[in-house]
């Protein structure tokens, strides 16, 4: 078995929340989304989170801005929505119950 492989699925299946944590913060340029998903050590890559923006935006958790850069073309800035700030709530409700299941389940006797 591939302990590599077991390691990025578990972190695959987190990145979805991971996303709307970092969003829940305030509007948020992709780049700057990558910068705080390395800061926390999980690596993400444009072509992962791009589809991933665009998919929780498609869901209408995600809405976003255009904003013109002194540095180039203008940038996409992500946000939650109500139903998003709310799926996030959601989510961590599920969060913790889970994190507590899995400690119980580990904890040595």
């Amino acid at each position: 078995m591939n302990i590599e492989n077991t390691k990025a699925q578990m972190k695959k299946g987190v990145l979805e929340f991971c996303i709307l944590s970092v969003l829940s913060s305030g509007d948020q340029y992709p780049s700057e989304i990558i910068e705080k998903m390395k800061e926390a050590k999980l690596i993400v890559v444009e072509g992962t989170l791009y589809p991933l923006l665009m998919r929780l935006k498609n869901d209408g958790l995600l809405s976003y801005r255009w904003e013109e850069s002194l540095s180039g073309p203008p940038r996409k800035y992500y946000k939650l929505t109500p139903v998003g700030k709310q799926y996030l709530k959601e989510l961590k409700t599920t969060w913790t119950e889970l994190v507590n299941a899995v400690n119980k389940t580990i904890e040595k006797k």
